[in-house]
């Protein structure tokens, strides 16, 4: 398989031991940014070798000694960073494979280091005197190229929309008085880009707060386990367990991508990085171009749900609800299990429909031999155990690198030499980039939003064109999740949403953790949503299929999930919240049914393939999945109602055929 990082990482520079296919690298660089990296450095490859080698250590020496202050860690955090950005990334795509690096980003690459500098060697005065005294004219030139240099290196990684809210976010925050709906009194302009320099509400707020501390190290263990091979054995394992059943290729690459994407923060990373190996084993099986590409996208953007790392948006879920973030995983087990379990159930119909059968055993890793290297999956049990146990999530990822470098040194697959050993971390500070870069534009929006108070205004201005309506104030808000969304990786997603539309649900009596899960969900779900489904682009890349006919057909096998966030809105039992034994197995057991029905209705698994029972079990498994009983029970009826049918057809045409045989 091809050894490219499920991270949101750019692959490093290829070179003679490089496994990562040209192709891989190809379709990456056409659907994703985060990978649109120079490839040709030449003498400037030591400078990114040091800087980024210099991030890693910076970041493993505040995980193990204790972080500083902070803005002081989200300075050196987003310097460095930055500094990276404009060594890597050209200012246009069509320019990355010019050789070396051009005097002029050079020189934003030493802007960076100088403006977070200066915040850094003068931050007892601008965080004191300067608060009260007022800021200097070298103050606020400083501040504002600061926020020049964030916005340009995201475009540049991560790309426009979140450049253009950020933008939007200030915009709106000095001209308040201006603004035709949502007025406030604004902000003079020194005021604007001080506050969101010099103080931890804005740039280095809570998104780069966790970034700096959790986020670096989970994105720095998924390197490892990429680098050291040890992620092969979670495809294996998948193969191993599935590959044998009916559609086995395509329900072994939903495991797989499932296992590998939790890691990261990117939808089309993983889809790319997983794809160049599960989509042509779906097309040797039989699945058509378009499904096996839409089959990888929706399994590895639902990777991100998966705890206990979950695209590592999950440490800033934790902040931004004061939940523990042991108690945060485990919350989000059922959600992520249903999600799965209606993409299983999709492809599982689609290859019952198109006759499909399972991978051959002897063609299959063998389950024996597997079970020799389970000691490969250690450092994911160390990392939940020690969660589980209470630990800081920043202290299981450091015994979880630890487990990791360890345990590769059993085998020699999975043993890296001196040299690769050293580019490591490198490599772990490449694979951070976009997500610092993203976490630091989101910060300019939560700021503004909490400055403003535009977050209570919006949810009143929501309620208000609902009506009241509870039901029509989830649509509304699932569409605007869908819309901010688009485009964005799973931590700058978040938080976006988070900041704007999770107050909205809360105000209206929605638990806390509910709401924000709720808002989570379809954030990330917007990376398979037409017209902006980006991880099913990449997949019709990979596939050789319609981009189009992708991204609607993932939507169709995301269906099931999209009633997910309704049931633990409406029944937070699914998410732990004031549980029964009664309330959650009904609820749980009715979303099962539901989500099985509605996947085989989509996919055109019924009777004969008439339009009537599939309609029928689409509104059966509806009325299965709300959470209350008497329409459960109804929309059970239903789908007993198409089986039975389906039962007494099959047998009224075998009689025929026999009565015709005889």
């Amino acid at each position: 398989m091809a050894d490219d990082t499920a991270t949101s990482a750019p692959a490093p520079q290829p070179d003679a031991g490089d496994e990562v296919g040209e192709r891989e690298r190809e379709q990456a660089r056409a659907h994703d940014r985060e990978s649109r990296y120079r490839t040709r450095l030449g003498p400037w490859r030591w400078v990114v070798a040091v800087l980024g080698t210099a991030l890693t250590l910076f970041q493993l020496y505040t995980a193990l000694f204790g972080a500083f202050t902070s803005i002081i860690q989200g300075a050196v955090h987003v310097g460095m960073a930055l500094s990276l950005v404009y060594l890597l990334y050209p200012a246009r795509k069509a320019w990355a494979g010019r050789p070396g690096v051009p005097w002029y980003d050079a020189v934003l690459c030493a802007s960076a280091l100088g403006s977070c500098g200066y915040i850094v060697v003068d931050y007892d005065r601008l965080t004191t005197q300067a608060v009260v005294f007022g800021f200097t004219d070298t103050d606020v030139v400083v501040a504002t190229a600061t926020i020049v240099l964030i916005l340009e290196a995201t475009r540049r990684c991560v790309g426009l929309p979140i450049v253009v809210i950020a933008s939007a976010a200030l915009a709106y925050g000095y001209y308040g008085p201006s603004m035709p709906v949502f007025a406030h009194p604004g902000f003079s302009f020194e005021s604007l880009v001080s506050e969101s320099v010099y103080s931890s509400t804005s740039i280095f707020g809570t998104p780069i707060q966790v970034s700096s501390t959790f986020i670096f190290l989970f994105l720095f263990f998924g390197v490892i386990l990429v680098r050291t091979n040890i992620g092969q054995f979670f495809n294996d394992l998948a193969f191993g367990l599935t590959g044998r059943y009916t559609g086995g290729t395509a329900k072994a690459a939903v495991v797989a991508s499932g296992l590998q994407g939790m890691v990261s923060g990117s939808s089309v990373a993983n889809t790319v990085a997983s794809g160049s190996f599960t989509i042509p084993m779906m097309k040797r099986a039989g699945f058509r171009p378009h499904v096996a590409g839409a089959t990888e996208a929706t399994a590895s953007t639902g990777g991100q749900l998966v705890p206990p790392v979950m695209g590592a948006a999950v440490f800033i879920m934790g902040e931004y609800t004061g939940t523990p973030y042991n108690e945060l995983i485990l919350y989000a087990v059922v959600p992520a299990v249903l999600y799965y379990l209606g993409v299983f159930c999709g492809v599982h119909f689609e290859a019952r429909r198109t006759g499909i059968v399972g991978t051959p055993k002897d063609q299959l890793p063998r389950l024996r031999g597997l079970l020799t290297r389970a000691y490969l999956l250690a450092p994911l049990v160390v990392i939940v155990g020690l969660l589980l146990a209470g630990r800081s999530a920043g202290n299981a990822a450091l015994f979880g690198i630890l487990t990791a470098l360890l345990v590769s040194l059993v085998s020699a697959d999975t043993r890296l030499s001196p040299k690769a050993f050293v580019r490591l971390f490198e490599d772990g500070a490449r694979a951070a980039l976009p997500v610092i870069a993203a976490c630091a534009s989101a910060g300019i929006i939560a700021g503004t939003v909490t400055r403003t108070g535009l977050g209570g205004k919006l949810a009143g201005g929501i309620v208000d064109l609902s009506m009241g309506n509870f039901a029509l104030v989830l649509i509304l808000t699932m569409v605007a999740c869908l819309l901010l969304g688009m485009g964005l990786p799973t931590t700058a997603n978040y938080v976006v949403t988070a900041t704007i539309a999770a107050p909205i649900l809360v105000q209206l009596g929605v638990p806390v953790v509910a709401a924000h899960f709720f808002v989570f969900y379809f954030g990330i779900i917007a990376d398979i949503t037409p017209p902006v489904c980006l991880a099913a682009y990449a997949g019709a890349g990979l596939a050789g299929a319609n981009p189009m006919r992708t991204g609607v057909t993932a939507f169709k096998l995301a269906v099931p999930a999209f009633l997910v966030p309704y049931v633990f809105v409406l029944e937070p039992q699914l998410l732990l919240q004031d549980v029964t034994a009664f309330g959650f197995t009904t609820t749980l057991l009715t979303a099962v049914v539901g989500i099985a029905a509605v996947a085989a209705g989509l996919m055109g698994y019924a009777p004969d393939g008439h339009l009537l029972p599939r309609a029928a079990l689409i509104v059966g498994g509806l009325a299965a999945v709300y959470p209350h009983l008497g329409v459960s029970l109804a929309g059970l009826a239903v789908i007993t109602g198409v089986l039975v049918e389906r039962r007494l057809r099959h047998r009224d045409r075998d009689k025929r055929k026999e009565v015709a045989a005889g």
